[in-house]
Order: C-alpha cells, then sequence, then structure tokens
C-alpha cells in the first residue's frame, strides 16, 4: 500500500475519520478554553464590577513593569511583551482550533447560506460566545478562509467575538450609564447591518491541507490526518505570528507614546476624530476595551471620549485589519476601519450634545 499523499487540493471530500478527528481536536479546544481560562477569567473581571484594574497600557497583565521614567524604546519593548503575555491564552486557542477547522473544510464543504443576511447573522451568533478579541480570533477567521468558508461570515464571527460577548455586554451595562452601554452595543450592530457592503462574498474553495483518496489502511489514515493537521497548524502560524508581532509593538508604541493627557484637554471634534482612529487602531486583549473605557471614565476623562473609544477598541485592531487584508484586501480593510472610526466619531459627538 502506497502511502497517502499530503496535497493543496481545492476540492473537498468527504471523509468520515478525518471529519470525526479534526472535530474532536477543535471541540476538545472550545471545552479547554473556555473552562479553563476564558469564561473564568471574563466572571472574574465581571465580578470584579467598579474596582476592575488594568495593569498595563493595552493589557490587563504586566509581566514586566513599565514606568514612566523609562526610555521610550524601553517602555514600548516591555509594554509589547505584556500584551503578547496577555494575549497568549487566547492564542493556544485560537491557532488548534483554526488547524482543525482548516483541516474539517479540506473534508467536507463549509457551510454557507444563500443570502448576505444568514452569512452575516449566523457568523454573528457563533462568534458572541467564543471568548476570544479581535486580536486572538483572526487566527481563527484567517483558518476558516483558508478552509473555504464563507467572507461575511468570518468576518461577522471575528467582530461577534469581542463585541457580542454575553459577559463583556454584562460588563458594559453594569460600570456604564445606559447612554455609553447602549452605545456599545449599537456600534457593532451597525457593523454588521453594513458587512454585506463593506465586503464581497468569496467563492466556495477550501485550499488547506487535505488527504488524499486511496483506501488507507486505518494507522496510514490517521498518520495521514496528523500530517496534514500540523502542515494546517504551521500554515496558520506562519500567516498569524508575524502579523501579531507587529501588531504588538504598533500597539505598544501608540500607547506609549501618545499623551496621555491629551483625552483631558477640551473637547473638540477633532479630538473625538483622532481618539475613534486611535480606538479603531489599539490592539486590546478580549474585554479591556470596556474595563480600559471605564478606568479613563472613572478618571474624569471627558465622555466623548470614552464612548468614542468605547465604541472602537472592540471590533477591529491593526492587527486584525493588516492580516485580514491579505484574505479579503487590503480596500476591505480600510472600509471595515472606516465605518468603525466613523461609528465611534458619531457615539462622540452624540455625547457632546447630550
Amino acid at each position: 500500500m502506497s502511502t497517502p499523499k499530503i496535497a493543496l487540493s481545492p476540492v473537498p471530500t468527504r471523509r468520515t475519520l478525518e471529519i470525526t478527528f479534526a472535530a474532536v481536536v477543535a471541540l476538545s479546544a472550545v471545552v479547554i478554553f473556555w473552562s479553563q481560562q476564558r469564561y473564568p477569567a471574563l466572571l472574574k473581571k465581571y465580578h470584579a464590577g467598579a474596582g476592575v484594574k488594568v495593569a498595563g497600557a493595552i493589557s490587563f497583565d504586566a509581566l514586566l513593569k513599565v514606568t514612566p521614567d523609562m526610555p521610550a524604546q524601553k517602555r514600548i519593548a516591555r509594554t509589547s511583551v505584556n500584551w503578547l503575555y496577555t494575549n497568549r491564552f487566547g492564542m493556544y486557542f485560537a491557532l488548534p482550533f483554526g488547524a482543525a477547522m482548516m483541516t474539517l473544510f479540506a473534508s467536507t464543504k463549509p457551510k454557507r447560506f444563500g443570502t448576505a443576511a444568514g452569512n452575516v447573522f449566523f457568523g454573528a451568533v457563533a462568534g458572541a460566545p467564543l471568548g476570544v478579541c479581535t486580536n486572538c480570533a483572526t487566527p481563527v477567521a484567517q483558518g476558516l478562509l483558508v478552509g473555504g468558508a464563507s467572507t461575511r461570515m468570518t468576518l461577522a464571527a471575528m467582530i461577534s467575538s469581542p463585541s457580542f460577548n454575553p459577559v463583556v455586554l454584562a460588563m458594559a451595562f453594569v460600570l456604564f450609564p445606559m447612554k455609553l452601554a447602549l452605545m456599545r452595543v449599537a456600534a457593532p450592530l451597525i457593523v454588521m447591518l453594513l458587512l454585506p457592503w463593506i465586503v464581497a462574498e468569496n467563492e466556495p474553495k477550501a485550499v488547506s491541507f487535505a488527504l488524499a483518496m486511496p483506501q488507507e489502511a486505518m494507522g496510514e489514515r490517521i498518520a495521514a490526518f496528523v500530517k496534514a493537521y500540523s502542515k494546517n497548524l504551521l500554515r496558520l502560524a506562519v500567516l498569524t505570528l508575524p502579523w501579531m508581532l507587529l501588531a504588538a509593538v504598533i500597539g505598544a508604541a501608540v500607547a506609549e507614546l501618545v499623551p496621555a493627557y491629551g483625552t483631558h484637554v477640551p473637547v473638540s471634534l477633532a479630538g473625538v476624530v483622532a481618539v475613534a482612529v486611535l480606538g479603531t487602531l489599539l490592539p486590546l486583549p478580549m474585554a479591556l476595551d470596556v474595563a480600559l473605557a471605564y478606568v479613563l471614565y472613572r478618571s474624569n476623562v471627558p465622555t466623548p471620549y470614552v464612548a468614542a473609544l468605547l465604541c472602537t477598541l472592540g471590533p477591529v485592531s491593526v492587527y486584525s485589519l493588516s492580516a485580514m487584508g491579505r484574505e479579503v484586501g487590503a480596500k476591505t480593510s480600510v472600509k471595515l476601519a472606516g465605518v468603525v472610526a466613523l461609528l465611534g466619531v458619531a457615539a462622540g459627538v452624540v455625547a457632546m450634545v447630550s
């Protein structure tokens, strides 16, 4: 019997054993991540209420101490490490899960609906409980797209995960006045409604590593699955990690070099626009958008600036926009960033006049 070949196959082929293995890996990643890390951590932040703390400039955790008297390069380097450290659990989940979905889609045609609304709605519902920030949702989204999933469904899930997670939404309504909490819900909801006009639908295809079709023995099929999954995992890591490192440095540079006192100057439309653009680009970990906005709100930062940040920090980031631009096109990423920033500006303006 010849050794099974690993090949890039554009034609998904139904193989029950391989589908079962991939589904078990994906489900195991979800169960372990949700039960052992993500939801215990989110519920801890929720129960902290007004006592929620932010240790780093763009991270909950601070593995390395950062002080204002340090040279800029040292502060940026340490803040980058702290950001990567905070995101480690999300990436531990996202890479194995994304690779499992790539392998699964290589053996079965990805589900998609005949309407744009159906794909967006399904993606939003599937993404809400996922429990990862837009940064850690990006590898999952890349794996889905490479496996042939719907573009609109995938982007909806990526945006929904940080935006509509039930625990994070509950935090927003506990910490903020009703007006601000409703803005936090309305902004990503409008993004979802506009998604069919922001991103074009892709053609169904699968280009992940798939198994060849000869009728192998059980041991050969298991070995072929492990090899295919390992190649998909490696491919996803290569697609993801360089962009994540770049996002860590860019996010840290912005957080450390943009003067914090800028949010305390008299409120202006130009200031709201600048804050909204900043919020759109900053790569924050899961739930830090709500926590950081609350820390600023409690520190008497003007409400229009808080509103702009609350509506822009979660849905996308410089990392997700840059990495996903390779899959959906740079123009689509720019349009998505523009819509999120404009909604942040709108929230800030509403807070200014009300």
